[in-house]
């Protein structure tokens, strides 16, 4: 072979050894650079008539991402977020883009955010579980994904759920010393909040045997006659627990005042949902007519909310926050709420649990391993410490707001209640409203007996038969009353039951096996 021949063949032979080795390490800095990327999908409602939609929740989560970046010890050296923004619609839209991605982008996501409806939430949590993905969510609230042990495995929840609100109010319960309750609720929007929200507190008080009357109403309908739901109030317990709109509820007092049971005889307590005046507002100025007869009405009310703290920077977060929701023509009230806070605060517990998790071996990929990192923790949120139970489920921190100056009106917190040490704190010179002793009669519904003497005058029979004739003849007559009013109770009930099953039936068909599991029927 010619000595040029040789060479020629000698250069391309090392050419194509050094493209061959440029090849491989491109390969491996590509699969390196993968390995940092943490690819996350957030499903949440384009629609702003939701409190969570994305227009409000992504300036936080952005927050959140530009947080941990600039602090340098949020996440591993080399990591970083990709965020992809979906519309869940509140349904099935957010199992059809989970399934899109994967299907078109052959690539799972290594962390979900949301969804936040049940009906949407349901199915995506299965579909998480199955392809070992973490999902962190400010919502999926109701009771039944309390069960992790199974579908919803890999979910864990980042603001209270509705069962954990029940836990709040079981111990006020407690510290008044009440075993009966009437669960009064809207069952108006699509999601149905204030359904689930008594469901969890249903399933709390059923699991102490309380005795509880529940009614629901439309509050949308024309036909709502509110003079009718209170009067409904009336046959039932004298402790009565509300979900409703704030408007709603101010016009169930309004009545309630008008029918005389404002007096002391009754308890009303109004949820007030999400940190938000959208739900149970418990304000009673509304600046109109009423506003005089609303104040003294809601002497007798106090509202539930979630615990508020405030940090320094806490205020910096609301601005923000709030400057990149007005530059979406978004105008109101609240611009920080619950899922504002919480899927903020999903962020920094994946990334806490990540950086566990790579210290042990794993990867990003090892999404059980993630997840069981994401329980039993306590860490420093946006607003003040969040701490998450062994069960994926975030503790709750409640207060009681009620009026403490009736004449002015002046509505402050009266007590607390710390969801991880399940303790209840009032406020020292608290003063009630209500009769104590006119509810605690209720409680163990003590009857009266009337201590009738027999007639010494018999007739010639004795003592003792003329007091069996008369004790028989009480018995007798008692029986005779008892078997008339259950029978008319009975058919009432059934009657009741019949038209609410009737109004609702729609509704509850869609509590199905494929959406969610509940044990709370309404009906």
């Amino acid at each position: 072979m010619p000595p040029w021949l040789l060479g020629s063949l000698c250069c391309c032979l090392l050419a194509a050894r050094a493209a061959l080795g440029g090849g491989s390490a491109g390969a491996e800095a590509a699969e390196a650079e993968e390995e940092k990327l943490i690819r996350v999908l957030v499903l949440l409602p384009q629609d702003d008539a939701y409190l969570f939609s994305l227009g409000r929740v992504r300036p936080a989560i952005e927050y959140a991402v530009r947080s941990l970046r600039e602090s340098g010890g949020g996440l591993p050296p080399g990591y970083s977020f990709q965020l992809t923004y979906e519309d869940s619609a509140c349904g099935n839209r957010a199992l059809f883009s989970l399934v899109d991605m994967v299907a078109l982008q052959r690539r799972r996501p290594d962390l979900l955010l949301g969804p936040v409806c049940e009906y949407a939430a349901a199915p995506v949590a299965r579909l998480a579980a199955h392809w070992d993905v973490p999902m962190l969510s400010a919502g999926a609230l109701a009771a039944g994904f309390g069960a992790k042990g199974g579908e919803y495995s890999h979910l864990t929840r980042v603001a209270p759920a509705y069962a954990k609100m029940g836990e709040m109010l079981l111990a006020l319960f407690r510290h008044h010393q009440w075993s009966r309750a009437t669960l009064l609720y809207s069952d108006s929007n699509p999601e149905r909040s204030c359904y689930f929200a008594m469901e969890g507190v249903h399933v709390v008080f059923q699991e102490e045997a309380f005795h509880m009357a529940v009614h629901s109403f439309d509050e949308s309908s024309r036909h709502l006659d509110l003079d009718d739901v209170v009067r409904t109030l009336q046959t039932g317990e004298r402790v009565v627990i509300m979900c409703a709109s704030g408007d709603t509820i101010r016009n169930i007092m309004l009545a309630a005042h008008r029918q005389g049971m404002t007096n002391g005889d009754y308890a009303f307590f109004n949820i007030e949902l999400f940190n938000s005046s959208s739900y149970g507002n418990g304000s009673w100025r509304r600046g109109d007519k009423h506003d005089l007869e609303a104040k003294k009405a809601y002497s007798y009310l106090q509202t539930i909310t979630l615990l508020r703290t405030v940090k320094p920077e806490f205020e910096k977060f609301s601005l923000e926050v709030k400057s990149s929701v007005q530059k979406q023509g978004l105008h109101e009230d609240d611009y920080v709420n619950m899922f504002v806070e919480g899927f903020h605060d999903a962020i920094l517990l994946y990334a806490l649990a990540l950086q566990e998790v790579l210290k042990f071996g794993f990867s990003k990929k090892d999404g059980e391993k993630i997840v069981q990192q994401t329980r039993n923790r306590t860490y420093e949120g946006i607003a003040g410490q969040v701490s998450i139970d062994a069960n994926g489920d975030r503790y709750g921190d409640f207060s009681v707001i009620g009026m403490t100056d009736p004449e002015a009106g002046t509505q402050e917190v009266i007590g607390d209640y710390y969801g991880k040490q399940g303790r209840f704190e009032i406020r020292s010179n608290v003063k009630y409203p209500w009769n104590h002793g006119r509810l605690r009669l209720d409680e163990s519904r003590v009857s009266e007996h009337t201590n009738n003497t027999p007639c010494k005058s018999s007739g010639g029979l004795g003592e003792s038969a003329v007091t069996g004739i008369v004790v028989g003849a009480l018995l007798g007559a008692g029986l005779l009353m008892a078997f008339y009013f259950f029978r008319k109770k009975y058919r009432i009930t059934i009657e009741r039951r019949t038209r609410q099953e009737d109004c609702n039936m729609g509704k509850h068909r869609q509590l199905r096996e494929d959406s969610i599991r509940s044990h709370f029927s309404a009906a």
